[in-house]
């Protein structure tokens, strides 16, 4: 089954054409056809009952947020400094994700230029109000923290109104008398006391206006405990329950020490005081060594049904060993429980302490909705399963700033290879990346290309970000077409990886296969021959790259003389 990717003519600054006949490779373009992800996760049980399975997102999709519009659910997730950036999601029974829109998509809304893939926009959450779809964002290191408003959040979305205050996270909290608040994550007030010490600070929002009115302040210092030193306090979250405002904050930092926590007030402004038996939701404190672990669970955010259950949505990761993964921080479900304490105040539970995080979870109970049995990827999809991708998914890498996307027909684009290399944080290269969703996957593509000076090339890349990355395909070398495997694991190796392998390429269009399994992987083209096996890719991992993003899998091509 074939990506059908002639709606990538949305991607802007992106050149288009439908030609009638097959492709023609112009002088330093590369043309792409077959274009296949496939890809498959560990195994899980038959599910006996309708369940759903975690992650409802899985690959790079994190620190989720959710709001609902009647019968509908709205889910965005970060895209740091990949354009198009926050991707929209649409459901109705929140298992089921179609992806809707991008809401950055236009190039002219965020400048990315310089910028490497973990920073741009950090922590988006989506909000509805009166007919009106809200995202407050930041921009880390591109201008800070701005409000984009639309009335179908499918798009399009208004440009960015910035907004008069530091730090990063923002939510907007609407109260019932009308009013607007924005709690966010900066600094303390006085000098920190550790590494690590934030507060989550709060001031009234002028939707009118799109401007911050009245005074703001600190609503939590430190965390739950400062005498314990938290650390990252992130993510807020304000909700009003049976009269009591909630705040809902991340804290740990988002690695394996992350957990939520929750706080009450009985006013929007506080003072706020956390539940006795916090974090409502964590897994730092399991056993590390225990099968397919989900870790690093936190930020988090709620949602209540018509019929008044609640549910959770937040990032977590699945190692395939130790701490290395490679997709990134994925985002999960649970139902929300509430248990008053002694003093009859409810609190929201995620996961009882001491829990795993469950791959298999009942259906919500909606209105209406069909109670299927979801199977696992085992047992329902037979072998290595092909994704659900759409146009919407591809992304590049940083705002796009040369048009070099030509699409021919719906299996088929080109790619005019730019002097533009990845590993550059200045480049805006000929680059199409896909999710890796799961920790095994299979990226295959036909690909016609001539190399025309030294260094030349055009292939498949497997990218954490400019710095730790494999290429795959064909290159210039010493005037000759190689077929190559290079691999970056870090700033101080050449910008365009070492050399692991290479081969005299053969003639004409070639098909290029990359099979990865977790932490190692295999290259292979045409029918099967093998160009580099067993290779060490665990470059692509979180843990050896850094930062907070997830591998891309796609096309690329470079040329000096474009």
């Amino acid at each position: 089954m074939k990506i059908f990717v002639a709606a990538l003519a949305l991607l802007a600054l992106s050149a288009c054409a439908t030609l009638p006949e097959g492709p023609t490779p112009q002088a330093g373009q590369a043309i792409f056809s077959d274009i296949r992800l496939d890809s498959q996760a560990p195994g899980l049980a038959k599910a006996t009952k309708p369940q759903y399975e975690n992650p409802v997102l899985p690959g790079f999709y994190p620190d989720p947020s959710i709001t609902r519009a009647g019968d509908d659910y709205y889910l965005i997730n970060s895209s740091f400094a990949y354009y198009p950036g926050i991707p929209v999601f649409h459901s109705r029974d929140l298992v089921h994700w179609k992806q809707i829109g991008n809401a950055i998509d236009r190039p002219d809304m965020l400048d990315f230029s310089g910028l490497a893939t973990s920073r741009g926009v950090f922590a988006p959450a989506i909000s509805y109000h009166d007919g009106l779809f809200y995202i407050i964002n930041t921009c880390v290191d591109c201008k800070g923290n701005f409000v984009i408003t639309a009335k179908d959040p499918a798009g399009p979305w208004s440009d960015p109104v910035w907004l008069s205050f530091g730090g990063i996270d923002p939510s907007i909290f609407w109260d019932d008398d009308g009013k607007a608040w924005v709690v966010w994550n900066d600094s303390p007030e006085d000098q920190p006391l550790y590494e690590g010490h934030r507060a989550i600070w709060i001031q009234q929002f002028d939707p009118v206006r799109q401007q911050m009115v009245g005074e703001k302040h600190v609503v939590v210092n430190g965390g739950v405990d400062i005498s314990k030193k938290p650390v990252w306090i992130e993510g807020p979250h304000i909700y009003k329950v049976d009269g009591r405002y909630y705040l809902m904050a991340a804290e740990g930092g988002t690695s394996v020490n992350h957990s939520e926590v929750i706080l009450s007030s009985e006013k929007v402004g506080g003072p706020y005081v956390p539940y006795a038996g916090n974090p409502i939701l964590t897994q730092r404190d399991l056993d590390p060594a225990r099968p397919m672990p989900i870790t690093s669970a936190g930020h988090a955010d709620l949602v209540q049904t018509p019929n008044g259950d609640w549910h959770a949505i937040f990032l977590a990761v699945q190692p395939y060993e130790g701490n290395l993964y490679n997709t990134g921080r994925e985002t999960f479900m649970l139902p929300v429980t509430w248990k008053k304490d002694e003093k009859g105040i409810g609190w929201p539970i995620i996961l009882p302490h001491g829990e795993t995080i469950p791959h298999m979870v009942e259906l919500p109970n909606l209105p209406g909705q069909v109670q299927e049995t979801h199977y696992t990827r085992s047992s329902h999809h037979l072998g290595y399963r092909y994704d659900n991708l759409t146009p919407l998914n591809w992304l590049q890498i940083r705002t796009p700033k040369t048009a070099f996307l030509t699409v021919f027909n719906n299996e088929t684009v080109g790619l005019t290879a730019l002097p533009e290399a990845i590993g550059d944080l200045q480049s805006h290269p000929a680059y199409l990346g896909l999710r890796q969703k799961h920790v095994n996957a299979i990226f295959s593509t036909a690909v016609n290309y001539q190399p025309r000076s030294e260094g030349d090339r055009a292939g498949v890349v497997a990218l954490q970000n400019d710095d730790f990355f494999i290429f795959f395909g064909l290159a210039m070398r010493e005037g000759k077409t190689v077929l190559e495997v290079t691999r970056r694991a870090g700033p101080n190796e050449p910008r365009d990886g070492v050399v692991l392998a290479t081969l005299p390429a053969p003639t004409g269009p070639v098909t290029l296969t990359a099979d990865i399994k977790g932490g190692r992987a295999s290259f292979s083209y045409g029918k099967g021959t093998i160009v580099a096996a067993d290779v060490d890719v665990t470059n692509l991992s979180t843990e050896k790259a850094g930062g907070f993003v997830g591998t891309l899998i796609g096309p690329y091509a470079y040329g000096k003389t474009p």
